[in-house]
């Protein structure tokens, strides 16, 4: 455990890699128009016809809701009392992992409170009233209510991905599991909310690369924190 807290801090270029490459690939995304053409594939002038269903809209719309809280719950409580995989952290790890979500979801609701970009089933393609405008349209109405990017419902998932950072020192097997869980889950989710007309597949993917993004940065500042005691341990 020691030797891979003291090379922890010198492990982050290749997370700063991964990120840049994720930036990029996101940005390519983004370029090629194929926001539209898949929504077009779940929905037409008449709405989404799955925006309703019991399985996008109930099962894995409410559902996922109630399941974030007992999850953060688990993550609060055990800072003082912890269980499972938390008992292979040490406390300031564990606030590293709760920080880390809490920062994901502080993120992704305040940049949706701020965005004018409309939901695909709010533009008039779909039956609603706005245009199709990119969210890098900044500061420009689209003739909807807004307020749709990025992805709120995939962060459900893609805020655990910060665990992966405190886990990958002590418990790297644990680590990949944190990650691919929570890139399955919110890649899921964010699926299902296309298939509802709720979001552009780029909305799901800046939501995945924005929790990643601050799991990193609250990696870096805990490695910082971490850095003088780590280097009175050293020889």
């Amino acid at each position: 455990m020691h030797i891979d807290e003291h090379r922890a801090p010198g492990r982050w270029p290749g997370a700063a890699v991964a990120t840049l490459g994720l930036l990029a690939a996101i940005l390519l995304w983004d370029a090629s128009g194929l926001d539209l053409a898949l929504a077009r594939a779940a929905g037409g002038a008449g709405g989404f016809p799955l925006r309703d269903h019991w399985l996008v809209s109930g099962l894995l719309h409410e559902w996922p809701r109630r399941a974030v809280g007992l999850i953060g719950a688990w993550l609060v409580l055990g800072i003082w009392w912890p269980t499972g995989v938390l008992r292979q952290l040490p406390r300031g790890a564990r606030v590293q992992w709760l920080a880390a979500v809490v920062l994901a979801m502080l993120l992704i609701n305040g940049l949706k409170h701020e965005s004018l970009t409309s939901c695909p089933w709010d533009l008039v393609e779909f039956g609603g009233t706005g245009s199709y405008l990119s969210h890098w349209h900044w500061g420009l109405r689209d003739g909807g209510p807004g307020h749709c990017f990025p992805a709120g419902h995939a962060s459900i998932g893609f805020a655990f991905i910060g665990g992966y950072f405190p886990l990958r020192r002590v418990a790297p097997r644990h680590a990949a599991a944190c990650l691919w869980l929570a890139l399955a889950g919110g890649f899921l989710l964010g699926a299902a909310q296309q298939l509802r007309g709720a979001h552009f597949m780029s909305h799901t993917l800046w939501t995945a690369w924005l929790c990643w993004a601050g799991g990193w940065a609250v990696e870096r500042v805990a490695g910082l924190a971490r850095a003088p005691a780590l280097a009175e341990a050293l020889p």
